[in-house]
């Protein structure tokens, strides 16, 4: 798994930085983006494997995000996971139903966030 190419979509930059540096540690090669708009844009160059989103952001949200993603021949393999601090009733079951295809809840614990991430890498 290492050098897979994992993007976090987050506009908080406390989350951007704790994650990012957990994942560079554990040897995975990392773009974080602030906004869905870069994140369109860094897309194609990058290549991520997996997409760890935030459902709110600045102007386009995540779920609307995913949706282009998923809707997309060439981005829809992506894996995109749901980086959120969501929990109310319902709402895992709407993330999946957007198209992301797994959920981590924030804020993450630290000592199983990279076992959760290599997870949807493999299936």
């Amino acid at each position: 798994m290492p050098g897979h190419r994992i993007m976090i979509i987050d506009d908080n930059h406390m989350n951007l930085e704790l994650v990012s540096y957990m994942l560079e540690a554990a040897a995975f090669t990392v773009k974080v983006e602030v906004d869905a708009a870069t994140a369109l844009n860094s897309i194609p160059d990058f290549k991520p494997h997996l997409i760890l989103m935030d459902i709110q952001l600045p102007g386009m949200d995540g779920l609307e995000l995913t949706g282009l993603l998923k809707g997309n021949p060439l981005t829809s393999h992506i894996v995109i996971v749901a980086f959120t601090a969501y929990a109310m009733k319902g709402d895992h079951a709407k993330m999946l139903g957007a198209g992301c295809d797994g959920y981590i809840s924030k804020p993450i614990n630290v000592s199983t966030f990279i076992a959760q991430v290599r997870a949807y890498l493999v299936n």
